[in-house]
């Protein structure tokens, strides 16, 4: 059970895309959680040489489940069983991802209002997410390196939930509602959480 309670938002949700068959696994199923720092690749190659998970993690036959940009933090679930791949990141699942985001600015209940309605992107029309002020979390880790902050101008914490996971979705929706994202921390994937899991450590959990 995760020392850090995490409730997803309840807000009305939809997909019309469809799920396609998965099937688990011939081997025995394998559910790592690992917790991704700033400026590491979700995956395990790369011909650039840059950070990724090969330098964290000693396995060879998992995979993410969804992705977590270079640039963001937190929880990336990897797994060998395609079915729990899809129910974690197809959007027909209706699996709640919760984010913590910092962001410049201080947002007010209009701004937030559009968030929950749904945004039109480029890539077209969100489904609704929930979102609300919140104050910076306690277990939160010191970022390496620091965010840069103006002084002139206030930042503010937000948890996010989600339940569709496009190319940096979180954000360009905050940058649409007029508050660009400065920091950004996954937190869970349906019912599985970071936990008390250290910065750069991973770990393999039983899941249902």
């Amino acid at each position: 059970m995760s020392k850090f309670p995490v409730k997803n938002h309840n807000v009305n949700r939809f997909s019309s895309r469809p799920t396609a068959a998965v099937k688990r696994p011939r081997g025995p199923r394998k559910v790592v959680i690992f917790n991704k720092p700033f400026d590491v690749l979700p995956q395990f190659t790369d011909e650039a040489g840059r950070s990724t998970l090969k330098d964290f993690i000693p396995l060879t036959d998992v995979y993410a489940a969804g992705r977590l940009d270079r640039d963001s933090e937190g929880l990336l679930v990897l797994t060998n069983d395609g079915k729990l791949q899809a129910q974690l990141t197809q959007p027909g699942q209706k699996t709640g991802k919760v984010y913590y985001v910092q962001v410049e600015g201080a947002p007010d209940e209009a701004a937030l209002v559009q968030f929950r309605r749904g945004l039109e992107l480029k890539d077209g029309m969100t489904l609704p997410a929930g979102i609300e002020i919140v104050a910076e979390p306690e277990w939160l880790w010191p970022r390496n390196p620091p965010i840069r902050e103006r002084k002139s101008i206030p930042t503010t914490w937000m948890k996010v939930t989600l339940y569709e996971g496009r190319n940096r979705q979180v954000r360009r929706m905050t940058a649409h509602i007029g508050f660009p994202t400065l920091r950004l921390i996954r937190y869970s994937m349906g019912d599985i959480t970071l936990q008390d899991l250290a910065l750069g450590a991973w770990q393999e959990i039983q899941y249902p």
